[in-house]
């Protein structure tokens, strides 16, 4: 069983860390982990996060490895091994010991060499927590569409069935905001205007619809759509169309 030893030059580094990267850094027990809530490395000592980690902290390891084009996946917020690789050719290539795990002074120079993610690096392919529901989504069979957080929440009588991530219009294409109705669906539809795939469509306003996005789900919000809402996971719409019906409402909102 491994146990971390905390040294006042330990408890040093981590100040540093937090002064560089604007962060907190939790109090730490006799055993030299975090107290409160939040996950916790099962790496060794010095270790922030490895292989089997998850959370916010890894999604910013893996934005900044973005960065620096070790990574090109995610950010996902899953130390997975496609991390553990990004971490290990980083190690490698600045001459510090090549462990895939990121210790304090991996992640010193890491932050010197890149800036701190935005919102969106950090959920460039979705994941992120949905805003509270609309008013006007509280009642009846809607698909509720929050712009500031872009995700759709599919709701039943004020009940979230299922949360996606969404991507929208761009600002020459935007997004039509308000409530409609969902007033056709075509399972396999191909764009006339633009004669690309709109699997899974359900219109609600002029030639605006809810549907999956292959360009979505391969770039993230790299890209935007034509005004209509894209989804990337494939499998979730695919549920979400099996339910919804011609008639059911949409509010889109800010």
């Amino acid at each position: 069983m491994r146990t971390r030893v905390v040294t006042a030059a330990a408890l040093g580094v981590l100040a540093a860390l937090a002064a560089l990267c604007g962060c907190a850094v939790r109090p730490l027990d006799a055993d030299g982990r975090p107290l409160g809530p939040g996950p916790v490395s099962a790496g060794g000592p010095g270790v922030l996060w490895g292989p089997g980690d998850s959370g916010v902290g890894v999604r910013g390891l893996q934005a900044r490895l973005r960065q620096l084009d070790w990574l090109f996946d995610g950010p996902t917020g899953s130390y997975d091994d496609l991390t553990e690789r990004a971490v290990r050719g980083f190690q490698g290539k600045r001459g510090l010991p090549v462990t895939g795990e990121t210790d304090a002074v991996t992640w010193r120079r890491l932050v010197a060499m890149t800036r701190t993610p935005g919102r969106w690096e950090l959920y460039l392919m979705g994941g992120q927590p949905a805003a509270a529901p609309d008013p006007r989504c509280l009642t009846g069979r809607v698909l509720c569409v929050s712009k500031t957080s872009r995700t759709l929440r599919w709701m039943v009588d004020g009940r979230t069935v299922s949360t996606v991530a969404v991507r929208f219009g761009t600002r020459y294409s935007p997004t039509r905001e308000g409530t409609f109705r969902v007033y056709r669906k075509s399972r396999h539809h191909v764009s006339t205007l633009y004669d690309s795939p709109m699997p899974y469509a359900m219109f609600f306003s002029g030639g605006e619809a809810v549907h999956y996005s292959y360009d979505f789900a391969a770039r993230g919000y790299a890209g935007g759509s034509h005004g209509c809402v894209n989804v990337r996971d494939e499998a979730a719409i695919a549920g979400i169309f099996a339910e919804v019906r011609v008639g059911d409402k949409v509010v889109v909102y800010r």
